[in-house]
């Protein structure tokens, strides 16, 4: 099997360096003009940890990765991204058929544990953050960028945090998915108006 890395996501508006900040524009990017044209693409908040992917063979995960890296099963110093997998399995996140599946680690050694959690679990892109984490509001509001900067300032939250803790805070941003397997990302803190801590 090729195994693959997770392609690097773009934003679907320009970038551009303002005020000394790399920020996105009112400008669509061509090549993503597809997440304001589709009506089938999915809104999924972006979990904020670190990507990580599992191979199935046979029904059994036999390999893991965090990007290309392989991850030997027995390995004190990244026995936190095993024990994730296997609590996602234990919850029944990996029912999928043999191939490569991609997701999130997130957990208390990953990115400041924004979701409190007291335990590691990956969440897969295919099986639940599609299905738990989509925004059903994404598409009733006009797809033009002053709606959606308005939309990221003020009414967006994660769904991930609201599920745990019935809570509303900010998500890390979100991901778009076109249904033929293409996606694209914006995150809260590539808009200019932004003034908390810059993460990338």
């Amino acid at each position: 099997m090729i195994i693959k890395d997770i392609q690097k996501m773009e934003s679907p508006f320009v970038r551009k360096i303002i005020n000394n900040r790399y920020v996105v524009t009112p400008e669509i990017n061509p090549d993503y003009s597809w997440v304001f044209e589709n009506p089938n693409v999915k809104c999924v908040e972006k979990l904020d940890g670190s990507n990580m992917a599992i191979v199935i063979e046979q029904g059994k995960i036999t390999r893991i990765f965090n990007r290309k890296t392989e991850i030997p099963f027995f390995n004190k110093d990244k026995v936190h991204l095993i024990m994730g997998i296997l609590e996602s399995f234990g919850r029944g996140y990996t029912n999928f058929t043999d191939g490569q599946y991609f997701g999130e680690l997130i957990g208390p050694k990953l990115q400041g544990n924004p979701y409190k959690l007291d335990k590691h679990v990956w969440i897969p892109f295919e099986s639940y953050a599609k299905n738990h984490l989509a925004y059903k509001s994404w598409g009733k509001y006009p797809k033009d960028f002053e709606t959606i900067s308005n939309w990221f300032k003020n009414d967006l939250f994660s769904l991930y945090h609201r599920r745990l803790y019935g809570t509303i805070v900010k998500p890390e941003g979100v991901v778009f998915y076109h249904p033929d397997g293409r996606f694209a990302k914006l995150r809260v803190d590539m808009f200019l108006w932004y003034n908390g801590k810059k993460k990338h």
